[in-house]
């Protein structure tokens, strides 16, 4: 069975999900917690819109990655890092938790775009080599 059109959803979907986040609440409209956030680390208040905005950067350059590659390392990256940021907040800021639209709803889902994608990727099969 061809699961092409579905791997090419999800990773259409996690790209434009990563690219959304990093723009949207880091560079066009600063979200407050993402600088609560870098000032917990010890940044002024500059510094931490500056880190918030570098961050935003990096995962809009980390959402193109899913239109560009195909490669299962990917998915293993968005799921490691989509855990560790869950953690980072729920220690940090464990009120966004309980919201309406929270980051354990955005994270989880991520996260099993990622494994379903995972799972439905086939992984290149060694062919054993017959001993002469």
């Amino acid at each position: 069975m061809n699961n092409l059109k579905a791997l090419t959803f999800i990773n259409i979907t996690l790209a434009f999900l990563w690219f959304y986040q990093g723009l949207v609440p880091k560079l066009l409209f600063t979200n407050t917690d993402e600088i609560a956030i870098w000032q917990w680390v010890g940044l002024s208040y500059d510094h931490a819109k500056l880190a918030g905005q570098t961050s935003g950067i990096i995962e809009i350059f980390f959402g193109l990655a899913f239109l560009c590659t195909t490669h299962r390392y990917l998915h293993f990256l968005s799921i490691f890092g989509l855990i560790c940021l869950l953690i980072l907040v729920a220690c940090l800021l464990p009120n966004t938790l309980i919201g309406a639209f929270n980051p354990v709803v955005m994270n989880i889902a991520m996260i099993n775009l990622s494994i379903l994608y995972l799972f439905l990727k086939p992984t290149q099969v060694q062919i054993p080599i017959p001993k002469i």
